[in-house]
């Protein structure tokens, strides 16, 4: 018995299509088919196989921080993402370098919620 790995990650949102303008346009996230649920919501790729569900008719505050509840999504070029979210005008925490050399940028979605864009840890001989 094992977990394979993480399938999805469901985040609470008020507005579905503000929330999706922000995951397709300012993460590139490509929206993928969702099952007819009977609230409003969307999905999209994360990666390979996995999965990031908005859920909407959020109406709790959002608890999210840097150092509290967020999610990290791995990227290739940091420089072309930081590029990217200030062309894009995107709220976000500058660039942080990790003790281990990982570099870390968080993003702020329009509901308050962090996801962190990271570069793996540097290796111990650099």
């Amino acid at each position: 018995m094992f977990i394979a790995q993480l399938n999805h990650v469901a985040i609470h949102v008020a507005d579905v299509e503000r929330s999706v303008a922000f995951y397709r346009d300012v993460l590139g996230l490509a929206p993928i088919p969702r099952p007819a649920f009977s609230f409003p919501g969307a999905w999209f790729r994360l990666g390979i196989d996995q999965e990031l569900h908005i859920i909407g008719e959020r109406q709790q505050a959002v608890v999210s921080h840097n150092r509290g509840n967020h999610y990290a999504l791995l990227v290739d070029d940091l420089d072309a993402w930081e590029r990217h979210l200030i062309e894009r005008r995107a709220v976000y925490v500058p660039r942080r370098l990790r003790p281990d050399g990982a570099e870390q940028i968080f993003v702020i979605d329009p509901d308050g919620h962090y996801v962190e864009l990271c570069t793996p840890p540097r290796p111990a001989s650099e």
